[in-house]
């Protein structure tokens, strides 16, 4: 399947959509062109692995790429970043697109998912960028992984009592969880109050993201969390544990 848009009007829009919502400063041609052949992928390989709902180029722009681009700049230069659930790279991929100082793990518990994320991460020549198949409360549990990284991130994956159990473990003391959430965000968060206290964590902030382009309007908020104490070694409990009986 070929995208339905030419380079030239894609190019359009990604400048566009990015100047709109206070994004110009993260692009360059060179990134802008990563990011149509992202789509040309993107398109033709969700017809093998259902990687995404939204299959129209410009609102894949919005929904996606800029939505993603919001983590931004909340991510200072050079950090060490784990994507749970990073599912079809995002937001691994963009932000490894946009920011080539970020050192990146995108972890996911689909073998087909890693695989589409790692072989993108190549022949686009994102080489801050590597792939894992893995279960989150696993991987919190290797000594290479656990407390090891600056930032966490997680876009649409589970509620937050189930996923400050599966992120906040990877978050080093000092470092934060950044959680892109829906309209729910402030009740999930106000509901894991007791797992920010167990796993070591307290809130840090809710900022709320309204994504605009002209015919269309999105919004999330992105839930931070600061890691102030070591994770207790009891987590994360395994996956039927967590979701059973979440903290």
């Amino acid at each position: 399947m070929s995208i339905a848009i030419t380079e030239k009007d894609f190019f359009a829009q990604v400048t566009q959509i990015f100047k709109k919502n206070g994004l110009s400063s993260l692009l360059s041609m060179e990134k802008t062109e990563k990011l149509y052949q992202l789509t040309e992928r993107l398109i033709t390989e969700n017809e093998k692995y259902n990687l995404t709902a939204i299959t129209e180029p410009k609102r894949i722009i919005l929904q996606h790429y800029a939505d993603c681009a919001t983590l931004c700049a909340h991510l200072p230069k050079g950090a060490k970043i784990c994507d749970v659930g990073c599912g079809a790279g995002f937001p691994s991929l963009v932000l490894a697109i946009l920011r080539e100082d970020l050192s990146i793990l995108a972890m996911d518990s689909t073998a087909k998912r890693v695989d589409y994320v790692r072989e993108s991460a190549e022949l686009l020549g994102l080489t801050s960028l590597r792939a894992v198949c893995a279960r989150a409360e696993e991987a919190g549990k290797d000594p290479a992984l656990r407390e090891s990284f600056d930032f966490v991130t997680a876009r649409a994956v589970a509620q937050m009592r189930v996923l400050c159990e599966l992120c906040l473990p990877l978050v080093k003391v000092g470092g934060r969880m950044i959680a892109m959430k829906g309209k729910n965000a402030r009740y999930e968060l106000a509901d894991a109050k007791k797992a920010l206290s167990l796993l070591g964590a307290k809130e840090s902030a809710v900022i709320d993201i309204l994504l605009k382009d002209d015919a269309e309007e999105a919004s999330h908020p992105l839930v931070i969390l600061d890691k102030v104490t070591r994770t207790p070694a009891a987590y994360p409990r395994p996956y039927a544990q967590i979701s059973k009986k979440p903290l």
